[in-house]
């Protein structure tokens, strides 16, 4: 779905940084206004014609956090900034999170050293130099001593490989990459492809509109009700008062959130004490039910079992018809999948206009100028919704597949296996760092509060390198395979490597399995934090080369 611009000719001059940046969301906005501030000379590259990184490209309707959201989802770093911007909802949509992230790009002036529309085409290491040598859309030659790669991790659309998917005749579009022109659903038979977070958010807004709307699920879905809801003024006053305790307490989070954290077993209460808890849990909606009813029910399997029988039954109880309930019935361990909040999935399936298609027992064999043919016939379609997801987590980075060492390319390198030290740099590829890269908390914590303090220790990271005349660093592949142990060993802990996802790579064909995912987040930033003190233990220092030209 990513189709970059053609790589036009450049007139020769190469261009010259201290670092630069792909990406302009949350990790690539931050990492530029913490360079900048050490002095240094960034450059920041973004495809798209706006900052916001995946909230510019994702604008499908009903799109929303699904974290906790305002005032939480957000820049910590920043008091003022804190001050400043009103959040309306706890769970604010796109339109909202884009406009903070305008708002931030002007507000600390950042889009003077921001280049949109522009891709980065080639990426190579000058190990001479020590210096990588960039090529990009617009026909820029550049060198930069530091390069950053924020470039998301749920960024590369995934358009699955379902024969005659380019021939529908009607309007087609992804999720991932949703036009910015209005599109109207009204008077149309709209098929969506698709039950992930982004069709789950989507689907009851289309059905509302809709003439007709088809579901073609292949994976039934675990969702809470969102309870999205006007924010609390006093809830905004607390946290602007108490901000300096409030971030501290996200930051020794788990997920980086204000979830209290249970130590209690869903097995030490009976049926009814639970049920109890699960219902306020479900009433008052967003996460709580994950995070804050007990602390094994992503790691012991009857834990678990507790909580899907709960939402299992709720999907009986408000879907009236009895056989899509149990089309919707999901057959894996709760949370192990990323967990949806949605506004009114389930009743959509009670709409006279809504048909559910089940992919496991009538599987799509095409997709024709007119619509989907399924094993058991023909859907005929004005619209088609790709809400298929993403090569997540590695997917953006391959397609950007920088070349390191010796030439070797990140798709040579993670042919098997996504190394990383402490996901935030890769042996071989000197000097290249990664905010939410594989080993890092990532998805499985507050992301923008992530950005911030990855994008910090590579800042200190580089300060360190200057002020002892350093010019590379890189991890040695013995650290990369010590901290791939220490992820799987957390992981192995839960019930997340047991589930097919996109958390696993089971949604693209060909990728390798490896769930690479740190899921201690404190501990994760306080290790971080030990190998920075210990002058980088694990990485290889280079003396600075002296410059020749």
């Amino acid at each position: 779905m990513d189709q970059h611009p053609q790589k036009p000719k450049g007139n020769g001059a190469v261009e010259h940084y201290d670092a630069v940046v792909i990406g302009a969301g949350f990790g690539g906005l931050y990492a530029l206004h913490y360079l900048r501030e050490m002095g240094l000379s960034v450059r920041v590259y973004d495809g798209a014609a706006g900052v916001g990184g995946t909230w510019w490209w994702n604008r499908y309707p009903g799109a929303r956090v699904d974290f906790p959201g305002g005032p939480f989802y957000c820049y910590t770093f920043s008091e003022e900034l804190v001050q400043e911007w009103d959040w309306a909802e706890t769970q604010p949509d796109q339109p909202a999170v884009l406009a903070y992230l305008d708002y931030v790009a002007d507000r600390f002036n950042l889009r003077r050293d921001i280049q949109l529309e522009t891709w980065v085409h080639d990426a190579c290491y000058d190990e001479d130099r020590q210096r990588w040598m960039i090529e990009t859309s617009a026909g820029a030659r550049v060198s930069t001593q530091f390069l950053i790669c924020a470039v998301g991790t749920l960024s590369a659309a995934y358009k699955p490989d379902i024969p005659g998917i380019d021939d529908f005749a009607g309007e087609s579009y992804h999720s991932g990459r949703w036009p910015h022109k209005p599109v109207s659903f009204a008077g149309k038979r709209v098929g969506v492809i698709g039950t992930g977070s982004s069709g789950v958010q989507a689907i009851p807004e289309i059905a509302s509109e809709a003439a007709h709307l088809t579901v073609f699920q292949r994976t039934p879905q675990y969702t809470i009700p969102a309870r999205n809801r006007p924010i609390d003024p006093e809830v905004i006053r607390q946290a602007r008062e108490n901000w300096a305790a409030i971030r501290a307490k996200m930051n020794a989070s788990p997920s980086g959130s204000l979830f209290e954290v249970s130590d209690r077993s869903a097995l030490d209460d009976l049926p009814e004490q639970r049920q109890k808890l699960f219902e306020e849990l479900w009433q008052k909606g967003g996460l709580h039910l994950l995070f804050g009813s007990y602390a094994d029910i992503v790691t012991d399997k009857d834990a678990n079992r507790t909580l899907a029988n709960f939402l299992e039954g709720k999907i009986r109880q408000i879907v009236r018809d009895p056989k899509i309930a149990e089309k919707l019935m999901p057959n894996y361990y709760v949370g192990t999948k990323r967990q949806i909040l949605d506004n009114g999935y389930y009743e959509t399936f009670n709409r006279e206009n809504v048909a559910l298609v089940d992919l496991r027992e009538d599987p799509i064999l095409k997709i024709t100028p007119a619509g989907v043919c399924t094993e058991r016939g023909e859907h005929p379609l004005d619209m088609l919704v790709l809400a298929t997801g993403f090569d997540a987590i590695s997917g953006a980075l391959l397609r950007l597949n920088p070349k390191g060492r010796g030439g070797i390319s990140l798709k040579e390198k993670w042919s098997k296996r996504f190394d990383t030290y402490l996901g935030l740099a890769i042996a071989d590829f000197p000097n290249l760092f990664l905010i939410h890269g594989p080993g890092s908390p990532s998805v499985l914590f507050n992301m923008p509060l992530g950005a911030e303090l990855e994008s910090a220790w590579i800042g200190d990271c580089v300060r360190y390198l200057r002020e002892h005349g350093l010019g590379a660093i890189e991890p040695t592949s013995d650290a990369e395979k010590s901290w791939d142990q220490e992820v799987a060993e957390i992981a192995n802990r839960t019930l997340f490597p047991l589930t097919d996802s996109w958390y696993t790579g089971a949604n693209i064909p060909g990728k390798p399995r490896q769930f690479c995912v740190h899921l201690a987040g404190p501990r994760y930033f306080q290790r971080i934090s030990e190998i920075a003190a210990s002058d980088y233990k694990g990485f290889v220092l280079e003396k600075k080369i002296p410059a020749t030209d």
